[in-house]
Parts: C-alpha cells; structure tokens; sequence
C-alpha cells in the first residue's frame, strides 16, 4: 500500500472514483495500482496527451509508455461497455483488493460546459462535471500535481488531491542529514562503551538503547569537543562505531582538493570509500557538491583506477526537448549543460602553470563522457563512475530507472539541492532526491550527507540570504 493512502483511507469510507491527470501517471507510471479497491478513472484528453509525448526525446517519454502499457495490460481485450462498468485492477501482490479502471470519455460540445474549453486541463475539468451529473451518488476525487488545475476544479465544485503515495515525509526539515551533531560532548551521555583496536581502526560498541536518534550505517555522529564516528554495524542490541580523527578527516586529499570544513570531510569519506556504492550529496550552491564529485571521481579513475570511466549527466528543465536542436556529437550537445564539470576542472588546476592544459590533460587521460538521461536510462554500465547533477528535478521514478541501471563495480554519486527545483509538479518533499535519500537510508553500501553552505564568494553568500 502507498505511504499516503492509509490518510486517504479513513477520509474515504465508501468506495471512491478517483480521476487521474497526466502529470500523476508521468510522475509515477504505476500509480493506477496505488488506489486500492477504488474506482481509476482515466480521462481521454489524458490518454491524447500521453500519446503525444511518448515518442518525444523528453525524458518522460519512457514514463509517458510505461503508463500507457500498463493500462493497455490492466484492460486487456474488454468490451466497451465493460470498460465504462470498469475493468478490476489485477494485481501481483496476494490479498489485495482489485479496484476497477475505466476510461473516461469525453462529452459533446452541446453539454453544459463550466470552463472554457481552450486547453486540456479545462477540457477535464469539465468532463468530470457533466461525469458528476450523470453519476450524483458517486463520490469523485480528481488527482493532480498541477496546483492550477486544483484550484479550478475546487472552484467548479470537484474534490481535488495531490499524488502523495510516493512522499516518505512530510516536512523537509523531518529529512536525514547523514550525520547528528550532539552539542557538547557526546560522551556525556554515554553510560558504558567497548572499545578496541581492529584492524589498525578504533571500534567503539555501544548499547543500542543509548540512541534515541534514529540511527543507520555510514551515518556520522559529531559534538562540539571534535569528536568524529560513523556507524559501521548495528544490531538489535549493540552499535558500533569506528572513531575517525578530526584532523585526518580534514587533511584527506582527492585529486590534490582537500575539504573545507567537516561536511565536506565526511562527503569525501563517502566518496572515496570503495565499499559505499551509492553517495548522495544534498546542499545549498556553493557548498562544494559537484567539486568534491568530481575530484574523487578523477583520483578513482586515473589515481586508483577503482572505476574505468565517469559518466556524467543531468537532469534540467529543457534538456531533452533542447539537446536534438543543438549542433554536433552527443558529447558536444551535453557540454553546454554540463559546464559546471567543466567549470570545476579548471578550478581543480587553477594553481597549475597552465589551467588549460592541465585541463585537456585530464579530459585526454579521463574517460569521462557526457551523455543525456536518455542514454542512462537504456543502458547498463559496469565499473563505472556515474554522476548524477541536479537530481531534485528528477522523479522518484526517474531516480529509480536511472540508479537501477548501475551494475557490477560501479558507484553513483547523486548532486541535487532541494532549494532550486525547475520540474513542474515537483517540491522538495515529493522530490526524487528527498524519496531516494529516505527510502535508501538503510542501504549498508550507501551514504548520504547535507552539506554545508562554503560560499563561493561574498556576494554569493549575501545572495543565497538576502535574494
């Protein structure tokens, strides 16, 4: 059941009809089989504004097919009239109720109209009106992510909700930072703890009952007497931890660039520990997310040679409509939207004799490829690097197709900031970058950290406050 629904259920007792717009089967293309035993109502206009975007080179074109197929397999060969009855919802999972899916049709022009019918979204509105008229006894909710579109329909009379089936919480503030800061010293509160020496490493095992925190490995512990851990191992009775020294955490080196404060230091840890595949950098501009990527990137690459390429890509609004009227190679297309990698080349050389050709140096000797969502998406890729650039515009489902495409030695390194989101329909809490950071958190081979803002300038700085 979705994380949402248990909210949707107690509001509605009875079986309820609920009408979904396009941007939810977008968002999540499996969002039909998130309603349990109600009634799915699939508008017409919906299905025609589907079909147009699924052949596009948008990103949501595979998203645009997965939804149109998955409605194709729930009704099968049924008869017309069994649609308009509604066809039940099969589903994989035992026990679970059915529910129906119908289509609904669209109305003649003669019909009493509420809105003009100049767009799509009005066209909907409508006909769920004249749906209401002739169904009075049913109970119809539409759902949309369109802010717009809620506020028209509530004001033609309609129930509106949002798709929240996929949002893991309810405030951003609630997210996992990757670490907890205890004021003063930490083991103040500590009543009993085992320590050894293993491996060369220091391992302290506490009682599990010591956290009131919520706790998962690779998070960090810090307070305010230097003291720094991460968890390494947790079981129903004990935590244990491995103590790191503050100082070497801040003298850790990646291609020559060393953290600038210990947000930065627990970051680079991540990064650079072969046995966490899966990194997740959230922060502010200017808090070193892209730069401390790639500099890890390039040090397991040409350094260790842990990883035989980097892939970088990106998600921005305009990408996938822009790239195919952009001239040149796919390279030469991505290279405008992926200038902050090369921005952060040239400032990791800045102190060479010469920035570029120490930066063609490293482009001659780095396998490192830009390449579009599209590209990721259709492929898997093994012992790679693959950096993912402003993934708060992505969707949880987008975030899984592209994470589910990583395969044997390879490692993802996801940059976003939930502050600049250009996706329509998308906030911080329903972001894919908020749903992957809460969903994998109990992952043992990954790690997420909130940075830090490390302004790139004063004026930067003064921006990012008073803008």
């Amino acid at each position: 059941m979705g994380h949402a629904l248990e909210t949707r259920q107690h509001k509605a007792k009875s079986n309820t009809t609920y009408i979904l717009d396009s941007n939810v089967l977008i968002h999540d293309p499996n969002s039909i089989l998130n309603f349990e035993e109600h009634q799915v109502l699939i508008p017409i206009t919906v299905l025609e504004e589907l079909d147009k975007l699924k052949n596009g080179k948008q990103t949501i074109a595979a998203d645009c097919r997965q939804a149109i197929r998955l409605i194709d397999n729930i009704l099968g060969p049924a008869t017309p009239s069994e649609i308009e009855k509604g066809v039940p919802i099969q589903r994989n999972t035992k026990n679970a109720t059915s529910g129906t899916l119908s289509i609904m049709m669209g109305h003649a022009d003669d019909k009493i109209a509420t809105l003009p019918s100049s767009n799509n979204d009005n066209k909907i509105i409508n006909d769920i009106c004249q749906y209401q008229r002739t169904h009075p006894k049913r109970k119809l909710v539409l759902v949309t992510k369109d802010i717009n579109m809620r506020l028209k329909a509530r004001g033609c009379g309609i129930e509106t909700e949002d798709y929240h089936s996929d949002q893991l919480v309810s405030d951003i503030g609630l997210l996992t930072k990757g670490y907890i800061h205890y004021e003063g010293s930490f083991w103040d509160r500590v009543n009993e703890v085992k320590t050894v020496q293993l491996d060369g490493k220091t391992i302290h095992t506490l009682d599990r009952k010591e956290f009131t925190e919520e706790i998962y490995l690779n998070k960090f512990l810090l307070d305010d007497q230097g003291f720094v851990a991460k968890v390494v191992d947790i079981t129903d009775d004990h935590v244990r931890l491995q103590h790191y020294s503050r100082e070497s955490l801040m003298h850790q080196e990646a291609w020559g660039l060393r953290p600038l404060n210990i947000h930065q230091a627990l970051a680079l840890n991540l990064l650079l520990d072969p046995d966490v595949h899966l990194v997740n950098l959230n922060g502010a501009a200017g808090s070193g997310k892209t730069i401390l990527a790639l500099a890890a990137a390039i040090e397991m690459t040409i350094a260790t040679k842990q990883y035989r390429r980097i892939i970088a890509t990106r998600s921005t609004r305009g990408l996938d409509e822009d790239i195919g009227f952009l001239p040149g190679t796919e390279a030469e297309k991505m290279e405008p939207w992926l200038g902050a990698i090369t921005d952060n080349l040239e400032a990791l050389h800045n102190d060479d004799e010469s920035t570029n050709s120490s930066v063609e140096y490293i482009l001659d000797r780095v396998p490192l490829h830009f390449k579009s969502l599209n590209y990721i998406r259709g492929r898997s890729f093994q012992q790679s690097l693959i950096i993912i650039d402003e993934c708060q515009n992505l969707t949880p489902h987008q975030i899984k197709t592209i994470i589910t495409r990583a395969g044997v030695g390879s490692k993802v390194i996801c940059l976003g900031n939930l502050a600049q989101i250009d996706t329509p329909y998308l906030a911080a809490i329903s972001s894919g970058l908020t749903y992957m950071t809460e969903r994998l958190k109990d992952f043992p081979h990954g790690g997420s950290m909130q940075l830090q803002g490390v302004p790139r300038s004063p004026l930067a700085a003064y921006a990012e406050t008073h803008l």
